[in-house]
């Protein structure tokens, strides 16, 4: 009868497909990289190195905004028109908006993620991962409750907050007017110091924080200054809001 085909020739076929492949995949490779290291390519980029970037911008921006402040600022105080009671008018509505520094006694809150590998005290349940770091709702409590405690103006890290400011948390950073930030986060009020504890003493959230601080060790310290400058906000004033899908 008629010869059998040998039955390894469809396993040869599909090998020799395969080397084929790989060879214009290799091929192809060679003339995309050509001129370029592909392993430097900004695609390949990881995400921290990106956040990284757009914060170092975000900064330098920052920087460029500042000076221009000043020299608008230097430019108002050449205009002779404006009366005194305009000029101190101006002055409060600068000190309100908080474009102008402030320095009087103030108070500063520091917040920290636990210990690494932190276990719970004695009494308490084993922490979740979630239990062990800082979260928006934290660094949201404190400055609303020294906002309620009559702070004057407030720093968060080394940006001064004004009424739009929107404090929020991506992970564990902090991401406050453009800039990125990790742990641990300070916050500084300047106003009546004794205002200032009784706030955060009543604040019902910071309650509830003080919890996790005995259970698991989460960082929280108060500190009072003689006195303290806080620099004027820089940054843009615009209001940003999402538009609704149509």
């Amino acid at each position: 009868g008629p010869a059998r085909p040998p039955v390894r020739r469809p396993v040869r076929l599909l090998t020799a497909a395969v080397f084929a492949l790989a060879g214009l995949i290799f091929v192809t490779s060679f003339n995309t990289a050509k001129g370029t290291n592909i392993r430097t390519d900004a695609s390949l980029l990881k995400l921290s190195d990106l956040i990284h970037e757009r914060d170092r911008k975000n900064a330098e921006l920052g920087d460029t905004t500042a000076a221009v402040r000043r020299e608008i600022d230097v430019l108002v105080g050449r205009d002779d028109g404006a009366t005194e009671a305009e000029n101190a008018r101006l002055r409060a509505l600068e000190t309100a908006a908080g474009t102008k520094k402030l320095t009087g006694r103030a108070l500063t809150v520091t917040l920290d993620d636990a210990p690494p590998n932190a276990t719970a005290n004695p009494g308490y349940p084993e922490p979740q991962p979630n239990d062990l770091v800082i979260h928006q709702q934290d660094l949201q409590a404190v400055v609303n409750a020294l906002w309620q405690g009559g702070a004057e103006g407030i720093r968060v890290m080394d940006q001064r907050l004004i009424s739009t400011s929107a404090v929020r948390c991506v992970g564990n950073t902090l991401i406050l007017q453009g800039r990125v930030y990790s742990p641990p986060y300070k916050i500084t009020a300047v106003g009546d110091q004794d205002r200032l504890r009784k706030a955060l003493t009543d604040s019902p959230a910071i309650q509830n924080y003080q919890l996790y601080v005995k259970a698991y060790g989460l960082g929280w310290k108060v500190d009072e200054h003689g006195e303290e400058t806080l620099p004027g906000y820089t940054g843009t004033v615009d209001l940003h809001y999402a538009d609704p899908v149509e």
